[in-house]
């Protein structure tokens, strides 16, 4: 989904404000490194103001989204915009002397090139070299935005010729916010939000089925403990594992589940604001009444050790469950 100029001044109101006040004065820069956590939005940024830059029809500071340029570099198409990135996990020399000999040439449409170059982080020391000397000498017209999560791994006079633009992560209260104004029910947004600081990443989960019954899924869970052996181990292997089959799926279900935990301790501390799966309140404070504050914190620990073996080990899936789940019963 493209960015629109209103979510960037929303998510990222300092870099929004940079960007405008160089747009209206005519003084963009001729190099910008966009640097901060996975999933703010840098890319996004990156090509909106590539839209803007080469908009038939601007409003302002905000790219129409609607031209035959905007749609174009939406596509990857638009001839005078290149993107590069890791090529078999990093930026080669051949990458960035590809690029030099694009804007060496007259660009096609108009009298502006750009090129955005993703983890720039990842060039190898031969291609960040060449990439300097391209900063050093750059051609008319042309704008290059680096974009990075480690900007100091970058060489140090590569970001001394870029402009710095600091992306922020959005709080899991504002990315929550924003998932429902996309029509995200709140209580799918609220744990989207938690489970990923991007929002493009949140929003892909909280519109999967998937992740619904996942939810419901961890609910019925941890009622299910309440219940004789037999029967909790039945549902596991009837309604937990065919559900949560790859790693990384059960990974996220012990991250739902240790949210559920979460709560019962935001509610004995009475801090409501905190609890995730609020429209389940009435089940939780019933849980949370029903369950000593040592075996919640029992339980978590217990959840964390289970995802650390998940990950760090070769161990069967069904024992590391079951081995769990007896835990928590106890």
């Amino acid at each position: 989904m493209a960015m629109r100029w209103e979510q960037l001044a929303k998510r990222q109101p300092v870099v929004a404000k940079m960007l405008q006040s160089a747009l209206e004065k005519g003084r963009i820069s001729h190099a910008y490194l966009f640097e901060g956590q996975r999933g703010t939005g840098k890319k996004a940024a990156s090509l909106l103001l590539a839209k803007r830059l080469f908009c038939l029809s601007p409003i302002g500071v905000s790219p129409c989204l609607e031209c035959r340029n905007c749609r174009r570099i939406d596509s990857g198409n638009h001839p005078d915009v290149r993107v590069i990135g890791p090529d078999g996990g990093s930026i080669k020399k051949e990458q960035i002397e590809w690029l030099q000999q694009e804007f060496s040439k007259t660009a096609v449409e108009s009298d502006k090139k750009m090129y955005i170059v993703e983890y720039a982080d990842q060039m190898t020391t031969s291609a960040a070299n060449s990439l300097l000397k391209f900063l050093e000498e750059p051609h008319p017209g042309t704008v290059a935005v680096l974009l990075t999560e480690q900007y100091h791994r970058l060489l140090e006079t590569i970001v001394s010729r870029c402009q710095v633009l600091s992306f922020r992560p959005l709080s899991p209260v504002e990315l929550a916010q924003e998932l429902v104004e996309e029509h995200v029910p709140l209580p799918l947004a609220l744990l989207a939000a938690h489970l990923t600081n991007s929002f493009e990443e949140a929003l892909a989960l909280a519109q999967d089925s998937w992740f619904a019954e996942a939810r419901t899924l961890v609910l019925q869970w941890y009622e299910m403990l309440g219940k004789p052996k037999l029967h909790l181990l039945f549902f596991i292997h009837d309604r937990l594992f065919p559900h949560f089959l790859e790693s990384h799926q059960l990974d996220l279900g012990l991250d739902l589940l240790l949210y559920l935990y979460r709560d019962l301790l935001h509610i004995q501390a009475g801090q409501m604001d905190g609890v995730l799966y609020r429209d389940q309140l009435d089940r939780l404070q019933r849980w949370a009444l029903a369950c000593p504050q040592r075996r919640i914190v029992a339980g978590m620990e217990a959840i964390l050790q289970a995802k650390t073996r998940l990950n760090t080990t070769n161990m069967s899936t069904a024992l590391l469950v079951e081995q769990l789940v007896l835990q928590l019963k106890r």
